[in-house]
This record gives structure tokens, C-alpha cells and sequence, in this order.
């Protein structure tokens, strides 16, 4: 897209409400790691529910998005840079300030700036395959890779072998040990292949061919946090961590 006219306003509103989901989401899950509390973990985990939703809404946008931009993979390079500071932060820098349990290893940022940069590398190929036969096929293999990370392909109907999960050198493949732990986990195998759904999707949008509605702006909220998700998943963590402990000094305050 080369101007504002031609932006597809749906697809920032659609990203900014996966992100919002995000926040929310992660918020519940800090009231138990900060606070303490319990009720913060259930709430957390029965939202997990509906995490899979918002996954695919952002992955696939993002694919789309790869789709349309000058650079994928200076982009993709960027964005898996901002997932390794995630990481660097999490595992090096927190646990030295005593706290840990929220480590980050191959979260969401090191999963679409890997994509991004895949995809980016393989766009001669992509461009030479029919949109349609691409989506079939990249649903397909999305559907072949689900279960990986359990030991298993196609939903749990193959079973893969024991030893493979012996070593987390393939984590970001999907194939993990026992001793693996992330605060948030994004294999490229399946999500690589949600992300190439969209690619392969983006070529309507590059035509221009998607419907008119979409490329009308509905909501301005949602559209900036959209065209700002990266920066909004950068902050949103540490904002929420700062909110929480200075509310726990105050409840330490109040109680003294």
C-alpha cells in the first residue's frame, strides 16, 4: 500500500483487538505471578480458550501484511530483534533482579520476525504459486504440524518419537524436552504455516481486491494500537509490571 487510500483499515483494527485481547489476557496472569493472587491464574487460564482466536487473527494479518511491505525480511529482521531483547530480558536481565518464572525463549515477536524473513527469502517462489492452491496448502500443513510441540502430528493422530524430546536444540521447531519452560512459546511449526495462509492471502490485498468496507476505518482506538502492535507489545508487559508492584507497596502501606 502506498498511500492512506489504499490502506486496509480493517486489518490495523483487527491487529489492535488481538493485541488489547493480549494485554487483558496477560494482565489476569500478572495478578497471580505480581500480586499473589489466585483468582488472577484461573481467570487467566480459562481465557486460554479463546487464545487461539486471537493467535490466528495476528499471525495471519501479519502474513498478510508481508505481503505488502517494500522489505520483508529488513522487517522481520527487525521484529526478531525486538523478540531476542524479549528474551534477553526475561532470562538474563529479570531473573538477576530476582524474578523469575517469566522467562520468555522463541515468543511471538522471534516467531513472525523468523516468518517474516522466511517468507521475505522465499517471495519468488510465493509469487509463482496461485493464491488459492497456497492457502489450501499452507492450511493443510497447519493442520499436519498442530500437536508438534505434544509429540504428535495431524491433531494427535501420529504419533512422533519419544526421542526427539530429548534436547531443546529444535525448540524453536517445535520439538522441546521435558525441561523447556516459556512465559510465552510460539513454534514456527505450525504457526509458520498460518503465517504463509496470509501471505498467500495478501495477494488479493496487494490487488486491491478485498471488499470495499474493509479499507474504511471503524474504529480509531483500535486502529493506532494496530499500526503500533510492536511498540504496544514492548510496553505493555513492563507497564503492567510497574502498575502492579506499585500497587502492592501501597497494600503493603495500608497494612503496616
Amino acid at each position: 500500500m502506498k498511500s492512506d487510500k489504499k490502506r486496509i483499515e480493517l486489518l490495523d483494527e483487527l491487529r489492535g483487538l488481538a493485541i488489547l485481547a493480549m494485554i487483558v489476557h496477560h494482565t489476569f496472569y500478572d495478578i497471580g505471578f505480581v500480586l499473589g493472587l489466585d483468582w488472577g491464574y484461573k481467570v487467566f487460564d480459562k481465557l486460554c480458550v479463546l487464545q487461539p482466536v486471537f493467535w490466528s487473527i495476528f499471525i495471519i494479518i501479519s502474513g498478510i501484511c508481508s505481503r505488502l511491505s517494500r522489505n520483508t525480511v529488513k522487517r522481520g529482521a527487525i521484529v526478531l530483534g525486538a523478540g531476542l531483547a524479549v528474551t534477553l530480558v526475561t532470562a538474563v536481565i529479570m531473573p538477576k533482579m530476582g524474578i523469575t518464572g517469566a522467562e520468555i525463549y522463541f515468543g511471538i515477536l522471534s516467531c513472525l520476525g523468523s516468518c517474516m524473513i522466511i517468507t521475505g527469502l522465499l517471495m519468488p517462489l510465493i509469487e509463482k504459486v496461485k493464491p488459492a492452491v497456497g492457502m489450501l496448502v499452507s492450511a493443510l500443513l497447519f493442520a499436519v504440524g498442530y500437536g508438534i510441540s505434544s509429540g504428535t502430528l495431524l491433531f494427535g493422530l501420529v504419533k512422533l518419537p519419544h526421542n526427539w524430546y530429548t534436547t531443546n536444540l529444535f525448540m524453536p521447531l517445535g520439538i522441546y524436552s521435558s525441561s523447556f519452560e516459556s512465559a510465552d512459546y510460539f513454534a514456527l511449526i505450525p504457526w509458520f504455516f498460518m503465517f504463509l495462509f496470509g501471505a498467500f492471502l495478501g495477494k488479493f490485498a496487494r490487488d486491491g481486491a478485498f471488499p470495499a468496507w474493509t479499507y474504511k476505518k471503524h474504529a480509531k482506538a483500535l486502529s493506532f494500537v494496530g499500526r503500533n502492535s510492536l511498540w504496544f507489545y514492548l510496553a505493555h508487559q513492563p507497564v503492567i509490571y510497574a502498575v502492579m508492584y506499585a500497587v502492592m507497596l501501597i497494600i503493603v502501606q495500608i497494612y503496616k
